[in-house]
Parts: C-alpha cells; structure tokens; sequence
C-alpha cells in the first residue's frame, strides 16, 4: 500500500486503518482520546471498534468482543496505549490478555500518569510481544487535543479566522457577511462541533451577535464564552440561551459593573470573575481555569484583539485560516491579528505544518506555531 510514494508496511498499513476507526469518535470523546482498534488474524480483521463516547466502551473491548475466540493468537492494533488502570471502565489490559491476544501494535505510549507505560508493562509481563512508535507522528496529530490537556491541564486552543487576500476580517464600515462561503461556513460547523468551547471577544459579540451553536444534525454545542473585561454584553444577546444543551460563560475581571453582572446572571449566563492583566481578563488564568472544568479545547472566533492577545502570549495551539478571493481594501478595515505587531520580519510568528484544503473558491490553512528549529512545509 503506497501513501505518496511510500510504500506502507504491513503493521503501517492496519494502523492507517485504526485512525480511520479512531476518528469516528471526532467530536464525541472528549476529554478521553479517539482511539480505533483492529483484530488481524491471519492478515484479515475479525474485530473492530473505536470509542465512541467518553464514559463508554473504549476500543478495544469493543474489538475483542466483535473477535470472540477469533481473537486468540492474534494481532491487536491500536493507536494508544492500552489503559490499565480503573477508572469509569475496567483496564483494557486485562480483557488483552484474557482474549489471549499474541501481539500489540501501538503508535504512541500514553502520556496520562495513570498510564504512561504500564499498559505496555503488563502486556510484555504477560508474554505478548508489544511493538510502539509506528506511525507515531501521525497518531500524535490525531490525539493533539488530549495529549495538550492530558500533559499540561491547559485545553488546546485553536484560532479560526476567515479573511480576504488581503488580511481583512471585515470591510472598513464593519461589513463580514458573508467573506467565505458556504461549503467555508458548513465546515466550520464541523470544527465547532468538535471542540468542547467555543470563545468570541467582547468587539464580535456586539458586533454579529453570534450564537455559537453548532446548526447541524446531531452536532454538538461547546460551551459559548465571551472574554468581555467590562461585562458590557447586552443582556438579550442571541448566544444567552437556556434552551441550548451547552452553557454560555461570561470571562470578566473586578472591574466590572456588579450589576451588569447580576443582570447577565439572572438571564442565565454564567459569570467568572478573573484577575486582570493590563485592564483587560488575564487569558492564561481564563485556560487555567477552563481546564481545571475539564474543557480539554477552545475554539477562538474574533475578533483582532483576542487573536493578537492570545498569539502575543503563546496561548494558541493551531489556526484555522480561511481565505476568500476577495480584495477589500482600506486601511481601516479591521485585520485578524490587530495589535501592536513586530517591528522586523524576522520576528514574526511563523507557521510550520501546514495544509491547504479548498472548500469551493475558499481555502483554508490550517498549520502550528513554529518552534525554534522546526520547518516549515506545505501539504495539499
């Protein structure tokens, strides 16, 4: 099997197979992992599963059990580590070994405390041959969510942006609707739908007046935060809405007027009182926080100045950028990085990992803050 070039071994190739099972769960597992399991006996899949929901199955109970006996002597693969540890299900290790299983594939070891090797451990003591590390850059890709919580509290946090070729988020009078298109719009509504909140700034609140829901079937709603120093929202904005399954969170400092506060309370809003940082929320403490609820990512939606706040401070994780064959001009027009910026070319924040899919006339970019000694590199 050939992936751009390369030619897959046997071991590459099921585990390619495991992430498609893996990323079934997208969107459902937080803040567990996606992890995808596959029973090979004799080169065929007699088992197969992933999970699907946080609290229920995990992969390989679901793939042993669709084995049986089937699975005596053969070949597990799976993406993480196998847990041995209790925790709201019994430890896959066990039902491994019990299933009689003969080998265990994995790309990558679990950085969990709670596991973090033993998983191995208990297998290679109970006389199953282990092999780790295979396809291991991918697994981590598909796993960034949960390794970022699972090793520093903190969730991910990713920007989206929508911007015309000329950096622009909006025209000079205000104007964004619509900048990207439709196919642009419906997908990031599947990117809402995969992250546990979803944040906004004080500027775009006032200015759509966004719900922050996730509009389609079965989707999820994260929960919806505005970051608003002053809690100056007004209190019939759309995205306070008790009838929406998430709720809505309204990150403010001491400064803020105490009855703006009891006012957005008594509409069902959420209130959280954070230290401030040169005036405005202390972002840091704000993820601190949201991770200490168990929110392992963050979706950031606008504006220019918690984009800038957020990248100033090494908060951001990933971008979402979509770009629209427009020109809008002006230099008013608001950007989606508004801030002080660099002084030199040499320090600005660059890009590595990158993709480019196209959505219609849209693009979209997705890539990472770049590291000290990383490259950069386009993928299409």
């Amino acid at each position: 099997m050939a992936r751009g070039g390369i030619i897959l071994n046997s071991d590459e190739k099921w585990m390619k197979k495991v992430f498609k099972l893996a990323r079934r769960g997208r969107g459902g597992t937080s803040p567990n992992p996606q992890v995808g399991a596959l029973v090979i006996r004799e080169g065929e899949p007699v088992g197969s599963g992933y999970h699907r929901v946080a609290g229920g199955p995990h992969a390989e109970v679901v793939a042993l059990g669709r084995a049986g006996e089937r699975a005596r002597g053969a070949t597990l693969y799976v993406n993480l580590e196998p847990c041995s540890h209790r925790g709201r299900t019994p430890p896959c290790v066990d039902l491994i070994i019990s299933a009689g299983i003969a080998r265990v594939v994995a790309a990558l070891e679990d950085p969990n405390p709670r596991v973090s090797g033993q998983g191995f451990k208990r297998l290679r003591e109970a006389g199953i041959a282990v092999k780790t590390g295979v396809l291991a850059a991918e697994a981590r890709r598909l796993n960034e969510i949960y390794l970022k919580f699972i090793t520093t509290g903190r969730p991910f946090l990713a920007i989206k942006a929508a911007l015309t070729l000329d950096g622009k988020i909006a025209t000079a009078g205000g104007d964004s609707r619509w900048i990207t298109g439709e196919r642009s719009r419906r997908y990031v509504h599947t990117l809402r739908d995969r992250f546990d909140a979803i944040m906004v700034g004080l500027g775009t609140a006032l200015k759509d007046d966004p719900r922050l829901t996730t509009r389609f079937a079965g989707g999820r709603d994260g929960v919806r935060i505005v970051v608003d120093s002053r809690a100056r929202l007004p209190r019939t904005a759309r995205l306070i809405d008790s009838s929406r399954s998430a709720p809505a969170l309204l990150a403010t400092t001491t400064g803020a007027d105490p009855d703006r506060c009891r006012h957005l309370r008594e509409r069902g809003m959420e209130i959280l009182t954070l230290p401030a940082r040169e005036g405005r929320v202390d972002l840091e403490a704000l993820l601190k926080v949201l991770g200490e609820r168990g929110l392992a990512s963050v979706l950031v939606e606008g504006g220019g100045k918690l984009n800038y706040s957020l990248l100033e401070q090494g908060l951001v994780d990933k971008f979402y950028l979509f770009l629209a064959p427009l020109i809008c001009g002006g230099r008013e027009a608001p950007t989606a990085f508004d801030g002080a910026g660099v002084e030199k070319i040499r320090d600005a924040w660059r890009l590595g990992q990158l993709e480019l899919k196209r959505f219609g006339p849209d693009l979209l970019l997705t890539g990472y803050p770049v590291k000290e000694g990383e490259e950069t590199c386009l993928q299409e």
